[in-house]
């Protein structure tokens, strides 16, 4: 007999419709998967069957054969079993065949029956969805994932028997309530911008960069703060909004990276991967592409330190994500895109011994060694780098002295201020931030008054700078007149504009 019940498959964030179309004949006992499986989906023939056994069903004897059609697409991981279990008791009669093939099922299992969660269930509901299936059933610790689809109708199952009792009309399953964004606890920072000690220049820039969403680089001798002040740039950014909430939720739900009980990620994402890490670790690769860490601080912060020391080749990568806000791994099957609007702070040292420049310890670098070091930073990716400041040493005075700068809630403030001006002002777009700004956009909402039109002539001569430099210097001026509240862009927004690109004694 066959029976034809529905599935998802990933390849990246795009899901395809998979028909698991299950045929159980006569013959010598065999269980074949086709339709391009790889080794976890082959996999599943041993735990469907002993999964089917121990929860009290009769696996048939004859031959079974299951093809997951569209057969040109690689189907991957063990989010098959529930459909493939589910399409084995309709052949067999133990469950209405007609019953079974109105759902998507999404869900893998264990030996003893039991339903397990899987990856990358947000984008796969929603891919069902758009295909027009909107009756799914997961496991039950996906429930509350799946529930964020806007249209979906979600099943959650414990186990097989609930699934049996619930496709023969013996049991009605409970509607998982969706997440909303301002449901819960906040959750409380334990990090302040009011625990930086002196640093009010570094300070500025990064409020100018929150506001904005500019990149930054900021470089300074060892234990200045640089640290410090990029794990404190997530506390005065503005709250996500449900859209930018979800597109975060669904790749790291891709990832596997969904904290246990969060079915919604709330908060700003901060990656801050290792020098050590691979391009493909970077920005996303592998044999089945898989997002990698400029994806994964998708509308958050992607901070690296110790800048220069990560690989030519990584470095070079970011170039694309950094200027489109996009990420394509291309591979001989397909390319898989990957959304990357990120806010790059990047932090480095002046030179191999870090005390270039320094007013109490004296730099040991040779003109080679500073020369090799400065040349790890193509011209290209530093040009894609709106704000570059330097980071001085704290005075003994600042240290020992009580705290006396602002908190993040009081800088946040402004900054989200500043972001309430641009959502406004690019509204039916899909730009949310002066960073983001196309070349239009940039000459329709950027134009300086015609003093600062002059002051910007000079100094695009002067530090000659390229054409991309000239329109995020005009980003930034127009992100400094938003915290202002201008409406024009004036000389001092210019300059203070200008004053971020200037690099003059520093190392890059």
């Amino acid at each position: 007999m066959l029976a034809v019940v529905k599935s998802v498959a990933l390849y990246g964030l795009q899901g395809y419709l998979v028909r698991v179309e299950v045929d159980v004949g006569g013959g010598l006992p065999a269980f074949e998967i086709v339709g391009l499986p790889d080794a976890a989906v082959r996999e599943a023939r041993d735990r469907v069957r002993a999964a089917l056994k121990n929860a009290g069903f009769t696996f048939p004897l004859g031959r079974i054969t299951v093809n997951l059609a569209p057969a040109d697409i690689r189907k991957e991981g063990p989010g098959y079993d529930l459909a493939l279990a589910a399409g084995i008791l309709a052949a067999t009669g133990q469950v209405p065949a007609q019953a079974a093939a109105r759902f998507v099922y999404f869900g893998e299992l264990s030996l003893d029956g039991t339903v397990r969660g899987v990856c990358g269930v947000l984008p796969a509901v929603a891919a069902a969805v758009d295909y027009g299936e909107n009756e799914v059933v997961v496991a039950a610790a996906n429930a509350h994932e799946a529930a964020l689809v806007a249209g979906a109708t979600v099943y959650p199952v414990e186990n097989l028997q609930e699934l049996a009792q619930f496709l023969a009309g013996e049991r009605e399953l409970p509607q998982p309530c969706r997440v909303d964004l301002a449901a819960g606890e906040p959750r409380k920072a334990t990090l302040d911008f009011s625990e930086v000690r002196g640093q009010l220049y570094a300070k500025r820039a990064l409020e100018v960069a929150a506001a904005g969403g500019h990149n930054v680089l900021m470089i300074g001798t060892p234990g200045t703060g640089k640290t410090m002040l990029a794990r404190r740039l997530p506390t005065i950014l503005p709250a996500m909004t449900f859209a930018e909430a979800l597109e975060v939720t669904k790749i790291h739900s891709l990832a596997g990276l969904l904290p246990p009980g969060e079915p919604l990620l709330r908060e700003r994402p901060f990656r801050a991967p290792h020098h050590t890490a691979s391009p493909a670790a970077l920005v996303g690769g592998g044999r089945y592409p898989r997002p990698g860490e400029v994806s994964l601080a998708h509308h958050g912060v992607l901070f690296l330190d110790e800048f220069p020391e990560f690989s030519k080749e990584a470095l070079e990568a970011l170039r694309q994500p950094l200027e489109d806000g996009i990420v394509t791994v291309s591979r001989a099957a397909a390319a898989v895109s990957f959304p990357a609007r990120i806010m790059l702070v990047a932090a480095a040292n002046p030179c191999p011994c870090g005390y270039q420049g320094d007013q109490e310890k004296e730099c040991t670098c040779s003109p080679a060694q500073l020369q090799r070091y400065r040349s790890r930073l193509s011209g290209p990716l530093l040009d894609r780098i709106d704000i570059c400041i330097t980071v001085p040493r704290v005075r003994f005075e600042e240290l020992a002295g009580e705290p006396a700068g602002e908190s993040s809630a009081a800088v946040r403030q402004r900054v989200e201020g500043a972001r309430a001006v641009q959502r406004e002002r690019f509204r039916g777009t899909p730009v949310t931030c002066n960073a983001a700004m196309t070349g239009a956009q940039v000459r329709r909402f950027c134009g300086p008054t015609r003093e600062a039109q002059r002051m910007l002539q000079a100094a695009f001569r002067q530090m000659a700078l390229s054409a991309r430099a000239y329109d995020r210097v005009l980003k930034v001026a127009r992100t400094i007149a938003d915290l202002e509240g201008a409406e024009a862009i004036g000389t001092a927004h210019i300059a203070e504009a200008l004053q971020y690109r200037e690099r003059e004694g520093a190392a890059f």
